[in-house]
């Protein structure tokens, strides 16, 4: 790993500015302060350690997403609901704030997506304190289908006292309209794609694929619809920047991998060390430092430059990939 000290400030791996500090993690500091890292909690739900020197100041509000919200307040009196898409890894740092106030007074369902990549334990734990909070909830992966047909059943759950409504003024069989609202990348098209049983809208495996609004109907009187994925002008803490660059809702392209790849490391070897051990058959060590870890791996990989020195530029991009196509395992990262 290159001398930390040599990355300009405000500027990503990619030379690509991104408005943070300096990123690369100070190895001399990291070795200083070996019993601050880890995976404690911090607030309600960190997904790493309490604010560190060395986390990233991750914000990512591009202009169309600025457009997207007010295109969203706008249409919102044309739904009847809202569908809020979750990942089911990061249930807290997914959750849009904004969307409670540009929702209102609209009934809401919150849909748990990509559990087949989340803890299975820790996923029921969610579902409990979500009920215990009054949310309708529904667990799905899109990718296999799990739980997306009980969407209708759980939308008419969620609307049947309006439905009640309508049927005495005589509006029977009256179309159901919901939003679908959700951060970048959290599957949002591929869960309207699912219950349209075919390709109704753009889906694609990284953030920003869907830029506009588009009304999707669904047998059996719904219509959905789609909107782009949007985060909030100002993330709430360096954690929910990492929780969410982890997951690949920020575009990689203003991130410094390497940084965000040895705290994901640490927060692995504190939950998960199984996990590491059985994908690079690399032990964790007790206390180690992320970076000292990431240069492990990439040499249990052979990914050495000139000088044997470790390249932990494609060992991070890696690990992110991986981490993201569920190789590692089932892994959570936040909790209730």
């Amino acid at each position: 790993m290159k001398n930390p000290n040599n990355h300009r400030p405000g500027r990503g791996p990619s030379g690509k500015g991104n408005g943070a500090a300096p990123s690369r993690p100070n190895r001399g500091a990291q070795r200083g302060n070996a019993g601050k890292s880890g995976a404690a909690r911090a607030a309600k739900n960190p997904p790493a350690a309490p604010r560190d020197p060395r986390d990233p100041n991750i914000n990512w509000y591009p202009g169309h997403m600025k457009k997207a919200t007010r295109m969203i307040e706008e249409n919102l009196k044309l739904v009847d609901a809202v569908v809020e898409i979750r990942d089911a890894r990061i249930p807290e740092s997914s959750r849009n704030p904004d969307v409670a106030a540009l929702s209102g007074e609209k009934p809401r369902m919150v849909v748990l997506n990509r559990v087949d990549q989340a803890d299975p334990a820790v996923t029921a734990a969610w579902r409990r304190a979500l009920e215990a909070e009054g949310c309708c909830v529904l667990e799905t992966d899109c990718r296999s289908g799990r739980g997306v047909g009980d969407f209708s059943a759980s939308a008419r759950e969620l609307l049947k006292e309006q439905i009640a409504r309508w049927e005495q003024r005589g509006l029977v069989g009256r179309t159901l309209r919901f939003m679908v609202l959700g951060i970048p990348n959290v599957g949002k098209s591929s869960f309207i794609n699912r219950l349209a049983g075919r390709k109704a809208v753009e889906a694609g495996d990284r953030p920003g694929v869907t830029r506009g609004k588009q009304w999707i109907t669904l047998e059996g009187g719904v219509q959905l619809l789609d909107t782009p994925g949007i985060l909030w002008p100002k993330l709430d803490t360096p954690q929910t920047g990492l929780a969410l660059a982890w997951t690949g809702a920020i575009n990689d392209e203003i991130l410094d991998r390497e940084l965000v790849a040895c705290r994901l490391l640490e927060l692995l070897r504190e939950r998960y060390p199984a996990a590491i051990e059985q994908r690079y058959q690399v032990s964790p060590r007790e206390g180690e430092q992320g970076w000292e870890l990431l240069e492990r791996l990439g040499r249990r990989r052979g990914f050495l430059v000139s000088g044997g020195e470790v390249d932990t530029e494609r060992m991070s991009r890696i690990l992110l990939d991986e981490y993201r196509a569920g190789m590692l395992g089932r892994i959570s990262l936040e909790r209730p």
